[in-house]
């Protein structure tokens, strides 16, 4: 009989994970990608370039303005060529459904921690 208590983690491994508000910049498809947008987010202090496997669901000049919720001490990751210094937080997660991207209800402070 389960416990109930698999997968489950406690307050100080949430706490690792630095989850941001960011600002989209600007965004482009990446060449030589079919599902890859390459995006500039501003998350107060600094910028960052986060690819996204978007394009089959977003047009990268749709992206530009949004609130997005950033992991933003996820290790650095080579794509398609570039360096992706992000994620951005979508759900459902997958290749089947649309993923909506997760945002704030109100605009706030690029940087912003989320908590």
């Amino acid at each position: 009989m389960s416990s109930g208590q698999e997968g489950l983690v406690d307050y100080s491994e949430f706490a690792r994970l630095d989850l941001r508000v960011g600002k989209v910049l600007s965004a482009e498809p990446v060449p030589n990608s079919r599902k890859l947008i390459k995006l500039t987010v501003d998350l107060g202090s600094e910028k960052r370039q986060i690819l996204a496997g978007l394009q089959k669901w977003y047009r990268p000049e749709d992206l530009v303005g949004r609130y997005v919720i950033v992991v933003a001490n996820l290790k650095p990751k080579q794509m398609a060529g570039l360096v992706s210094q992000g994620m951005l937080l979508a759900a459902p997660c997958g290749d089947s459904e649309k993923p909506v991207i997760l945002t704030v209800a109100e605009p706030v402070q690029p940087g912003s921690k989320v908590c």
